[in-house]
């Protein structure tokens, strides 16, 4: 397996921070931090379906169980989280990558840019 996955976002979750269409580069086995937006594996739906693997930040580990991570969406109306009973805490073996970059694509805005820890919110 390579080091490196290059997935196409579907989906508003992450929205402002990430649209449907970007394009993002992501290191598998990178270590991740809170306020990373990493590809995860989220558990399945409540009717037993797989899910397909997720664009998520960490937001930190989990208080009950410190070796495992939350996650949450940026647009927290949209998506799943963490907080939903379905989903709860992830195992590290969950979270695959670490998104490092990130490729904007529409027609009139194409920009190249780091993706880091979501700036502090007030």
């Amino acid at each position: 397996m390579t080091p490196f996955a290059l997935v196409r976002v579907a989906g508003a979750s992450m929205e402002p921070t990430l649209r449907a269409g970007d394009l993002l580069l992501a290191r598998r086995g990178a270590t991740v931090r809170a306020g990373d937006v990493v590809l995860c594996d989220l558990p399945p739906d409540p009717w037993g379906r797989p899910r397909p693997t997720a664009v998520k930040r960490i937001t930190g580990t989990d208080p009950d169980d410190p070796g495992r991570w939350w996650v949450e969406s940026d647009d927290p109306r949209a998506g799943v989280s963490s907080f939903d009973p379905t989903v709860g805490s992830l195992p590290p073996e969950a979270v695959s990558a670490r998104v490092i970059l990130q490729v904007r694509c529409r027609r009139w805005d194409l920009r190249v840019r780091r993706v880091g820890p979501a700036p502090a919110r007030d």
